[in-house]
């Protein structure tokens, strides 16, 4: 088993904490679509609000909190939200980064995560230095011989522009590392958590041209056991299932007092 019991109840218990939360303090502004209440109904409208509340809740917060979770037994650290990172950036760093961001955009050169990692911490230790906003760094996790993994968990539909600020952003991460370490055995990649498309392969065009897939990457079932082995992503959602379940009656007792009177 690729999850823990231990594991299932806390992820479970966040799911069930999140939902419940999210049920109490709910109050959708419904009056404000007076068409879609009338051709819809105002509890399927109501239902319709919260999933998308649902939905932003676990991009922003659950999804890296349960990768965290799982990450523990496999990892010799595993944070979300790591806010152990620096914010120190060389000036020459930054103009090869820039480079390599003009060359992908005319897609004068094909994204290669090796070269450019190679070119980046080439010129990470060069004066002058400067301070840039730190990073949010969504997941960390250190394995066993070393290596640092820093994720950014991203929506599974990104738009392009959304894209080139994703790309530069695993850039940086890179050159503000190689300030603190010349060496450093380090993975900057984003984790998308679903795809969508499934089962056909991911295939965002959005990302084409613009990242290295293969090596800066990691997509649903790719992710999700890579952080805890194989079948971890099944498992997963085993577990977000029976939560639904269980909380079936709650959210159906909840969305019942937005059905409008006869």
């Amino acid at each position: 088993m690729a999850l823990s019991s231990s594991q299932q109840n806390q992820i479970a218990e966040l799911l069930k904490g999140q939902i419940r939360r999210k049920l109490s303090d709910y109050s959708p502004e419904t009056s404000k679509m007076p068409f879609h209440i009338r051709l819809l109904g105002q509890d399927r409208v109501a239902l319709f609000s919260f999933i998308q509340s649902i939905n932003t809740t676990l991009g922003t917060s659950v999804f890296e909190q349960v990768a965290a979770i799982i990450a523990t037994s496999h990892f010799k650290r595993a944070v979300h939200q790591y806010k152990e990172f620096n914010n120190t950036i060389s000036s020459e760093s930054q103009v090869v980064i820039q480079q390599i961001m003009d060359d992908l955009k005319v897609a004068k050169k094909a994204p290669n995560k090796v070269l450019e990692t190679a070119e980046i911490l080439k010129v990470a230790q060069l004066a002058p230095f400067k301070k840039i906003k730190r990073p949010r760094i969504d997941l960390f996790l250190e394995s066993a011989d070393g290596t640092e993994y820093y994720f950014d968990l991203k929506t599974a539909k990104p738009n392009l522009d959304e894209i080139v600020g994703f790309k530069r952003k695993l850039l940086e991460w890179i050159a503000i590392r190689g300030v603190v370490n010349p060496k450093p055995n380090i993975y900057t990649g984003l984790a998308i958590p679903y795809n969508p498309y499934e089962p056909q392969p991911y295939n965002r065009w959005t990302f084409q041209g613009m990242f290295d897939s293969s090596k800066e990457m990691k997509v649903a079932g790719e992710f999700w056991d890579f952080l805890g082995g194989p079948n971890t992503y099944q498992e997963l959602l085993k577990v977000f299932e029976e939560v639904g379940f269980a909380l079936r009656p709650e959210i159906d007792a909840k969305f019942a007092t937005f059905v409008p009177k006869r």
